[in-house]
Formats: structure tokens, C-alpha cells, sequence
């Protein structure tokens, strides 16, 4: 199959409407960027797997972990929050 055909394929997959996930996700795209984003843009984005594997010192581990803990919410969703602001 070359280009044209891939293209054309493709121009002919059902355009679908965002979904809860994808609206929430859309929504942080938007607060990070200080604007809008539409469907598109944030498609441009799907070369990104969302995932970050980093190792910190136990010390800010538990710190972070407590501090989620306070906060009533997940290690990963306060670690996002501190890395956004």
C-alpha cells in the first residue's frame, strides 16, 4: 500500500467524539498551555506515551507520597499537579 492509499484509508476511518478520557486529557492539555486545544492538536501530541520513568531519593518519595496523602489524592495525580505549576 503506498501513501495515497494509507491517506485515503484513513480519510475514511470514522471520526469519533472524544470520549470522558480523552475530554479530561484534552482539559489538562488546554490548563498546561494557558489556551485552547482542539482534537487536533492534541492529536499532534499522541507521539508522546504520557509516561515518565524517574527515580527520585526515598526522602522526596515519602515526602511526595505524605504530601498526596494530605491532598487526598494519588501519588501520580499530585506528582502531575507539582510538575504543571
Amino acid at each position: 500500500m503506498d501513501k495515497k492509499e494509507f491517506e485515503k484509508r484513513l480519510g475514511a476511518l470514522p471520526q469519533e467524539e472524544p470520549d470522558e478520557i480523552d475530554s479530561m486529557m484534552l482539559k489538562a492539555a488546554e490548563e498546561s498551555r494557558g489556551g485552547e486545544m482542539n482534537l487536533e492538536d492534541f492529536k499532534s501530541l499522541m507521539d508522546y506515551s504520557g509516561n515518565i520513568s524517574l527515580r527520585v531519593p526515598r526522602s522526596l518519595h515519602k515526602e511526595l507520597a505524605e504530601a498526596a496523602k494530605v491532598e487526598g489524592v494519588s501519588l501520580n495525580q499530585y506528582a502531575l499537579y507539582k510538575l504543571s505549576h
